[in-house]
């Protein structure tokens, strides 16, 4: 018995003039640089991405396809970055990643089975937690502290929760993995950003498996972002390893409050 897909396999769209259409790919790339850099800094990279899939007119679901396509490419690039600079390593994540996965993709199948929209209530009260203790602990992630769960047990229950999650819903997950890698294992915030990318880039491999199979990807848009996700993802990671704290707190802190105002603005405007 196969499982139903959480996304519909029949969408159209209106075609765009010929004319228009390398404009639309040129935005699309410009758009991906720019969300490319912000989320190897902090997360929330679909802040961007996501509207302007919309905008060149994709369906809802076809929107969140693509936009899980074009990330895995700025993901993974920002991850490889941050392994080069010595930030993080693949071998020692590679439990978590697994664990990450295999939640992200249960929570991706269960979507379908219940009703998400409550969610879209709760989670900005947990985002404006986190921007809150971040601002009021302005020590959070300066320096390497005390480790408080062993690096199973973290990715044990962080993986699986946050992968869930990950798949279930998704906003402000890296912002999550951010915190819980700087409360929890003691990380500072250059070391807790690159390895929030690995378990990101976990995540939106499997999502991006469950939307191609539902037919929820328009390849040739996510292609164009994914170029501009490559170059934004260097340039962003690059600024993180160099400046550290002074880049990735403010900004960090602005994705968290937009990610809080785009979710409250969705479920009451």
């Amino acid at each position: 018995m196969s499982l139903p897909l959480p996304i519909s396999t029949k969408w159209t769209r209106k075609r765009p003039d010929p004319l228009e259409e390398p404009f639309i790919h040129i935005v699309l790339f410009f758009a991906g640089t720019a969300a490319g850099i912000i989320d190897s800094i902090a997360g929330g990279g679909g802040l961007i991405a996501l509207p302007a899939l919309l905008s060149a007119g994709l369906p809802p679901q076809v929107a969140l396809g693509t936009n899980k396509f074009q990330s895995v490419f700025g993901t993974a690039t920002a991850a490889y970055h941050y392994r080069r600079s010595g930030l993080v390593r693949f071998r020692e994540e590679r439990f978590g990643f697994i664990v990450t996965f295999i939640f992200a993709g249960i929570g991706a199948w269960v979507v379908q089975l219940v009703d998400s929209r409550l969610l879209g209530y709760i989670i900005p009260l947990f985002l404006l937690f986190i921007a809150v203790y971040t601002v009021v602990t302005p020590s959070l992630g300066k320096v390497q502290t005390h480790q408080r769960l062993s690096k199973q047990t973290f990715f044990a229950l962080a993986g699986a929760l946050l992968g869930f999650y990950d798949g279930f819903f998704g906003p402000g997950v890296g912002s999550f993995w951010a915190i819980a890698f700087m409360s929890l294992m003691g990380y500072e915030i250059r070391k807790a950003t690159a390895h929030t990318k690995v378990m990101n880039l976990s995540s939106n491999i499997i999502s991006v498996i469950v939307f191609t199979a539902g037919g929820s990807v328009m390849f040739a848009y996510g292609a164009a972002m994914a170029m501009g996700q490559i170059i934004g993802a260097r340039i962003g990671a690059r600024l993180a390893v160099r400046k550290g704290i002074a880049v990735i707190r403010p900004v960090y802190i602005v994705v968290v409050f937009s990610t809080i105002l785009k979710l409250v603005y969705d479920r009451f405007f």
